[in-house]
């Protein structure tokens, strides 16, 4: 019985550990005073993370948050699904294209197609910082955050990198150090046929990889933004809070009190400070 004992009191002792991440990027401030728009400004005929939703983003004087994979032939194409046919009604997934063939992929309905990482970066030339978020397989986390960082390393603006996969934010502390990378998270005990592990979820959804990566930024969805854990770590450890996806002013300016990065889409926020002007 004392053994149990002991064993508990180690186990809360060390459990603060495990949330810990980075509070001392001198990057992160800055990205901490735009709005993002999610997968660019889309909607009424403009397609998600489309180049039309892009340009209507940074001429509404808005950040991104956009989605980023491995093509077949090394390089990098914008799109959230791993499948195409949400998008584009097409068969086959992201990792089968090339480069050149993203132009024959039109989304939506549009004549928009599949843009590849390096036209939004020309696009944006750091006029906006961009929200990047890393999609691997099962396999490709390392290539891809690699082939993500080789190009980053030519671009002269400012930016962040996450993603749902642990790995490829352990692997952005391990060799890549330098830039400002962070965890996302849902609910995962919560989803459906998600085939991972029920303690895999759990830590997922909770955070207890932090010890692992040492995130600079935690990244929730807005309804699960307030569970013990992260409030735990925002406000005891300080690392940065983001919040997605806001639909409306009351949840943009909810987020915005409480202290997180706001990642918003279907309206244009109001920042607070506009707010006492109007």
């Amino acid at each position: 019985m004392l053994f149990v004992l002991i064993l508990l009191i180690v186990l809360l002792c060390l459990y603060p550990l495990l949330l810990r991440g980075r509070t001392d990027h001198p990057g992160l401030e800055a990205l901490g005073k735009w709005q993002y728009a999610h997968r660019g400004l889309h909607g009424d005929g403009i397609p998600e993370n489309s180049m039309a939703a892009f340009q209507a983003a940074l001429e509404a004087g808005y950040g991104v948050e956009l989605d980023v994979h491995l093509l077949k032939d090394g390089g990098l194409g914008i799109m959230h699904d791993w499948n195409l046919e949400r998008t584009t009604g097409a068969q086959g997934t992201m990792e089968d294209l090339t480069t050149q063939e993203l132009q024959n992929y039109h989304l939506g309905g549009t004549q928009e197609t599949i843009p590849s990482f390096q036209q939004v970066l020309d696009l944006f030339q750091g006029k906006a910082p961009l929200i990047v978020e890393l999609k691997p397989t099962m396999r490709n986390y390392a290539q891809l955050a690699q082939t993500v960082c080789d190009v980053l390393d030519h671009y002269d603006g400012p930016y962040c990198l996450e993603s749902f996969d642990p790995r490829c934010v352990r692997w952005l502390r391990k060799n890549r150090p330098e830039l400002i990378r962070g965890q996302l998270s849902e609910d995962f005990l919560r989803k459906k046929n998600n085939p991972l592990p029920w303690i895999l979820k759990f830590i997922l959804t909770y955070f207890l990889e932090n010890f692992w990566i040492r995130p600079d930024f935690i990244a929730c969805e807005f309804a699960n933004r307030n569970t013990w854990n992260s409030r735990f770590i925002r406000k005891c450890w300080h690392v940065q809070g983001v919040t997605w996806t806001l639909k409306s002013q009351e949840e943009y300016d909810q987020a915005v009190q409480e202290g997180f990065i706001p990642i918003f889409e279907g309206f244009r926020p109001v920042p607070p400070e506009k707010d006492a002007n109007s």
